[in-house]
């Protein structure tokens, strides 16, 4: 019996041995495949300021170099990669739609500066531009000055800066970019040759401007630890004395760029901060000379000027005229301005383009953006156009002797569209409209500008497309915002969008305070002591879609400052959304904006405001995300990131997504793609930068068929 009763105890501990073994492998095996979410380890850290305490336990995620924070990130990676298996498919799918409606030979319309003719292009299969040139005429033979494919090979991010052209066309200098925190270095070529110059200049901002000579220019820097625009440089090829430093923005508020003016008779030196611009420039014919400042800074007073014709034209806000005017100064009289077009209560003055006859002023009257051409002798008339809501810009001018603007037109159901317009007969020509592999049939899909109502009687702007076939019926709906820094989100086509139409969804803008849709009160009525209005405004655009009948299920989507939106709404009415993308987003907005090594925190102090000011500081608690992630229910969560980001550093979102995982009552799904590789902008590539999107909109089509359950 004793050794029966052993026995027993034997057997049963080699059975509960083998449940143990069995739990370990499926342990192990459900760590491999990643399918425990992720959780940060915590380490105790206070914020102490103004008197008061901030508990923050993955403020060690900064640490861009610690192997545990690689580690976490990657984490992360792998979770989404396997959490989102069940959409894979869906997503190559996408990914193949979308990057076969793209015309494998795209290319721009060749545009005319002074004897040449220059115009960029793809070939099939390449992720990256050739740019090329004809001399003469449009009809010459192609001269290829560079093919970034070459640049690119065997690189995971390239980005090229710009080309700039010496004043004979015959010496060029571009920047790129293999990391993505925009920091370029130069590269100068011979084009009599094509011979790359055994000569570079490492670490710019990317600004750059050739003087007359063809041998100076003027180029950029960053400071190293902020990568503040912070320094203008001037130099020479083939010289060996150093670089001279010409200008030095010393107000950690303010950043400076070079150019050369349209007249290409001054070198300009634009260093400015949200609300605050001064203008400096110097004959491109006299390099070695001093800068002179059109207007000394003033805080509050914007403008931008162009040089024309012996006259300085200046775009600016002086003098309480929110919507800006347009001054005209005499070239050796800079400072006595005369108003050319009045400020106006309901029209915001965007911008101008200067040619021989004639002045066209770009002018945003009730959230649309109408041309005016202005005859120098004669009557002011504006550019026609078709639908209730789209996008208008002039496209590139640079001669300022012809007749014809050149001028871009899309709207959400619209391919973009080049025209010339000859502005003295008013004839339009069609150059070019974005071809679609495949065909398309704008019929298909109707759009609507909708305006929804705040409590206070402020109507605030909706652009609406759909599929046709779906009218008058409640659809699934991806609601986009942005609000921030007067950047208005104008409503045009996309390719990658047709996958989400296709699909029986809708996609919408809503314009809301912060952006300058609706003139520049709208802008201000979204920043510092009003910011909580664009996120009032967003909740209020997704309750109007829901109740009106045209949403079903709302999804919502926002990057960078967008981001921020997102985490705002997801906290404030968290069971509104059925799914948000949160892209690059600002989320930890205060520790941030404390911290004055970030990359931009003292130039945004105008914008979101300084909370070393202890009113500041609470009123940005009051809604950064991070700081207000609570105990409730979320909404499913896809959030992007990039390592190299510059704008909003990765840890934003790790710590955010971090602390969601801690706090929130349910389990909807909550990812996080960081690309290793990249920075802000993402994927560098034509075709790799449509990877991603396929990406989101697997996880929106995922949550919309249920296949995350």
């Amino acid at each position: 019996m004793k050794n029966d009763y052993y026995k027993k105890q034997r057997g049963l501990l080699k059975y509960v041995a083998a449940i143990g073994v069995f739990f370990l492998i499926l342990f192990n095996f459900l760590e491999t495949r990643n399918m425990i979410e992720p959780r940060a380890i915590q380490k105790q850290f206070t914020h102490e300021m103004h008197g008061d305490n901030r508990e923050d336990t993955y403020y060690w995620l900064k640490e861009r170099q610690n192997p545990e924070v690689i580690s976490y990130l990657e984490s992360e990676n792998n979770y989404r990669q396997n959490g989102m298996q069940v959409v894979k498919k869906l997503e190559d799918e996408l990914y193949s739609e979308m990057t076969e409606r793209l015309n494998p030979d795209e290319s721009s319309v060749p545009v005319q500066v002074d004897d040449y003719w220059y115009q960029t292009r793809f070939e099939s299969g390449n992720d990256y531009p050739i740019y090329c040139r004809r001399k003469g005429s449009i009809n010459s033979p192609e001269n290829i000055v560079l093919d970034v494919n070459i640049l690119a090979a065997d690189r995971s991010y390239c980005q090229v800066s710009g080309l700039s052209m010496t004043r004979d066309h015959e010496c060029m200098a571009y920047g790129v970019d293999f990391i993505g925190r925009r920091l370029y270095t130069l590269h100068f070529m011979d084009l009599k040759d094509n011979n790359v110059w055994d000569f570079q200049v490492e670490g710019t901002s990317g600004a750059f401007a050739w003087a007359d000579d063809g041998e100076t220019f003027f180029y950029g820097t960053k400071d190293p630890i902020t990568l503040r625009s912070d320094k203008i440089w001037r130099q020479k090829i083939g010289s060996d004395t150093p670089p001279v430093l010409v200008y030095h923005e010393k107000d950690d508020t303010f950043s400076c760029s070079v150019y050369r003016s349209k007249s290409k008779k001054y070198i300009h030196i634009a260093t400015g901060a949200t609300n605050v611009d001064e203008l400096h420039y110097l004959p491109s014919d006299n390099p070695m000379g001093e800068f002179t400042i059109l207007r000394e800074r003033e805080m509050g007073v914007e403008y931008s000027a162009s040089h024309f014709n012996g006259h300085w034209y200046i775009l600016s806000n002086i003098e309480e005229r929110p919507n800006f005017a347009l001054f005209r100064a005499k070239e050796l009289l800079p400072k006595k301005w005369v108003p050319f077009i009045e400020h106006r209560d309901d029209v915001l003055l965007e911008g101008m383009d200067l040619f021989k006859d004639f002045l066209v002023s770009e002018e945003r009257s009730n959230g649309l953006l109408n041309l005016i051409i202005r005859p120098w002798e004669g009557d002011s008339h504006s550019v026609s156009l078709p639908e209730e809501t789209y996008t208008l810009y002039t496209g590139s001018n640079p001669t300022e002797d012809t007749e014809n603007l050149r001028f871009v037109y899309t709207s959400l159901i619209t391919p973009a569209t080049t025209y010339d317009y000859n502005m003295r007969t008013r004839e339009k020509k069609i150059l070019k409209q974005t071809k679609i592999i495949g065909g398309y049939d704008s019929s298909k899909y109707i759009s609507y500008r909708f305006w929804a109502t705040a409590s206070d009687g402020t109507k605030i702007p909706i652009s609406w497309v759909g599929p046709k076939e779906s009218e008058g019926k409640s659809i699934p709906t991806l609601l986009y915002g942005y609000g921030s820094y007067g950047i208005t989100i104008d409503p045009g086509f996309s390719i990658s969008r047709l996958s989400l139409l296709e699909r029986g969804m809708a996609f919408a803008i809503a314009h809301v305070r912060g952006g300058q849709y609706m003139g520049r009160e709208w802008y201000l009525n979204g920043r510092m002591e009003n910011k909580t209005n664009s996120f009032n405004d967003f909740i209020l655009c997704g309750e109007f879609l829901k109740e009106s009948g045209y949403s079903s299920e709302l999804y919502a989507m926002g990057g960078s400052a967008g981001g921020l939106l997102m985490g705002a709404i997801v906290n404030m009415r968290p069971k509104l959304w059925s799914g948000v993308i949160a892209a690059v987003p600002f989320v930890d907005v205060v520790t941030t904006m404390l911290d004055e090594s970030i990359p931009l925190t003292t130039g945004e102090y105008s914008e979101w405001g300084n909370p070393n000011d202890s009113d500041v500081y609470f009123r940005l608690k009051s809604y950064s995300p991070y700081d207000n992630v609570t105990h409730q229910d979320y909404p499913p969560l896809l959030i992007t990131t990039g390592l190299h980001d510059s704008q909003v550093q990765y840890w934003e979102p790790a710590k955010w997504i971090a602390r969601l995982r801690e706090m929130r009552n349910n389990k909807e799904p909550l990812f996080m793609h960081c690309n290793m590789e990249t920075g802000h902008s993402g994927a560098s590539g034509r075709y790799q930068a449509y990877r991603e999107t396929a990406m989101e909109y697997s996880f929106l089509l995922g949550l919309k068929e249920g296949l995350f359950n």
